[in-house]
C-alpha cells in the first residue's frame, strides 16, 4: 500500500468519481490513477469503487470505510509537513478558509489585507459556500478554517470558537411606510413582502424563530445567499430586505434606509472552527486573533484541549463578545 494510492482514491472520491478531472488536478495521467487504484484494490481484496465498464459509478460500503481512514492518514501527513514548514520557515505556507458571502464581503477584507501584508509568503485561499458546505470542508480537511454562523455545531470533529455577535437591519427604499412607523414591530414587518437570506444562511434560523414565536407567518417572496443580491431586489421594489447589519454600507447604499431590527431578533454568533487534531502554525494563530482579538493563542490552545461542546461553552462563557 502506497501513500500515493490513498491520495488517488481520496481525490477521485472528491472529484465526483471523475478520474479524468482528478488526473488534471493532480497533473498526472488518467491511466496511471486507474492502475494504482486497481493495484490497491487487488492488495486489499475489496473494491473501493463500483464500476460500469470503465466508469466508476459509486463508492462501495468497504470503500466508504477505507476512504474515511485514508482521509485521516492524509491529514496526518499534511500535519507532518506543516510541522516541518513551521520549523524551516515560520512565515511561509498556505492557509485555506471557507466562509459565506456576508463574511467574505463585509467581515474579512480588512483582516485579510492586514494578514497578507504581515505574511506575504503565505498563500491564502478562500472558498465560499453554504454553512453546511463550509462545515463539511473543515470537517474533512479540505480547508483549515470554517467561518460561519449556522451548521458548525453539527460536526463534532470541529473545535468552534465564538468571534462576534451581530444582528439584523431592515432595508427599505426612502419614504417607505416603515420609515414612518414610531416603533418597529414584527407585526408591522410581517405586513410587507420580505426579501431575505436562504434558510440556513447567515442566521436565518433566528429570523424564522422570531416570527414563529409571535405566531406570525411572514410573506417571504424572494431569498438569496448574497446580501448584495437582496439589496438589489429591494431596490426593484420586490419587498423589504432583512440582512445582517454589517451588510449595509451607508455610503454605497445611500438610496436605502436601514432600520434597526436588533430588538426584534435574537442576536447571532459568528464562529471560527477547525478540525480537531489540526496542527496550527504560528500564522494560523495570528489569523484567528486578527479576526477575533479575544481569541489569543493561549485561549485557542486551551480550546484545542477541550473535548466536548459543553467544555468549550464553559471556556468561552465568561467572554463578552464584540457586537457588529
Amino acid at each position: 500500500m502506497k501513500l500515493q494510492q490513498l491520495r488517488y482514491i481520496w481525490e477521485v472520491a472528491h472529484h465526483d468519481l471523475n478520474v479524468s478531472a482528478t488526473a488534471q488536478s493532480l497533473y498526472t495521467s488518467q491511466p496511471g490513477i486507474s492502475k494504482q487504484i486497481r493495484l490497491l484494490e487487488d492488495e486489499l481484496g475489496v473494491e473501493v469503487f463500483s464500476r460500469s465498464g470503465k466508469h466508476l459509478t459509486r463508492i462501495t460500503p468497504a470503500g466508504e470505510a477505507i476512504l474515511k481512514t485514508a482521509g485521516e492518514i492524509l491529514r496526518k501527513v499534511e500535519s507532518i509537513k506543516q510541522v516541518a514548514q513551521e520549523f524551516s520557515n515560520e512565515k511561509k505556507g498556505s492557509l485555506s478558509l471557507a466562509t459565506t458571502h456576508t463574511q467574505a464581503r463585509y467581515a474579512l477584507p480588512k483582516v485579510i489585507e492586514n494578514f497578507i501584508s504581515q505574511y506575504p509568503d503565505v498563500s491564502l485561499h478562500m472558498h465560499q459556500g453554504t454553512p453546511m458546505q463550509i462545515s463539511e470542508m473543515a470537517a474533512d480537511g479540505t480547508v483549515d478554517f470554517a467561518i460561519a454562523t449556522e451548521a458548525l455545531e453539527l460536526f463534532s470533529d470541529l473545535i468552534m470558537m465564538p468571534c462576534y455577535r451581530w444582528n439584523r437591519c431592515i432595508v427599505v427604499p426612502k419614504n417607505h411606510p416603515l420609515c414612518h412607523v414610531g416603533e418597529l414591530t414584527l407585526e408591522e414587518v410581517a405586513k410587507h413582502p420580505i426579501v431575505t437570506y436562504v434558510f440556513g444562511f447567515t442566521g436565518r434560523s433566528k429570523l424564522d424563530e422570531a416570527f414563529i414565536d409571535k405566531g406570525l407567518a411572514p410573506k417571504v417572496v424572494f431569498t438569496a445567499a448574497d446580501a448584495d443580491v437582496i439589496k438589489t431586489y429591494v431596490r426593484l421594489g420586490l419587498g423589504i430586505g432583512i440582512i445582517a447589519t454589517m451588510a449595509h454600507n451607508p455610503e454605497l447604499d445611500d438610496d436605502l434606509v436601514a432600520l434597526d431590527a436588533s430588538h426584534l431578533f435574537e442576536s447571532s454568533v459568528t464562529k471560527i472552527g477547525f478540525r480537531r487534531g489540526t496542527f496550527l502554525r504560528g500564522f494560523m494563530y495570528d489569523f484567528i486573533e486578527q479576526f477575533a482579538p479575544h481569541l489569543t493563542k493561549e485561549l485557542v490552545g486551551e480550546a484545542y484541549n477541550r473535548h466536548s461542546k459543553s467544555d468549550l461553552d464553559e471556556l468561552f462563557s465568561h467572554i463578552e463578545l464584540p457586537v457588529y
